[in-house]
């Protein structure tokens, strides 16, 4: 458990081309995340079982879950619930925050 997590000590890792991603503060329930899309960066669509909160530090994003788009910018933030196949697209260079429940047990290996 990492309960605490000073910046400078969050390991970064770039999973893939465009995206950097930072596990922060995190316990057996919930997980914050850190990730730094480059202008331009498309996801890979996928689902987890995860509630997932987003949250946009800067920059601006394309959403697409369950056949909705949503553009999110600086201090917007929505949900994607667990099961729901979704897809991100970085509009501009962004930072953002993910906040994961139940915890990410395949982002745990990136603590250290």
């Amino acid at each position: 458990m990492s309960a605490f997590v000073k910046t400078e000590d969050a390991r970064t890792i770039a999973p893939e081309e465009g995206m950097q991603r930072q596990v922060l503060a995190h316990n057996d329930q919930l997980m914050l995340i850190r990730h730094y899309f480059e202008k331009g960066w498309v996801g890979t669509r996928h689902s987890h079982p995860h509630h997932q909160l987003v949250y946009v530090v800067s920059g601006a994003i394309r959403a697409e879950m369950a056949g909705r788009v949503v553009e999110a910018r600086a201090g917007d933030s929505f949900v994607v619930d667990g099961g729901v196949e979704h897809q991100a697209t970085a509009l501009e260079a962004s930072e953002v925050l993910d906040v994961f429940t139940p915890v990410r047990e395949d982002y745990r290996e990136l603590v250290g």
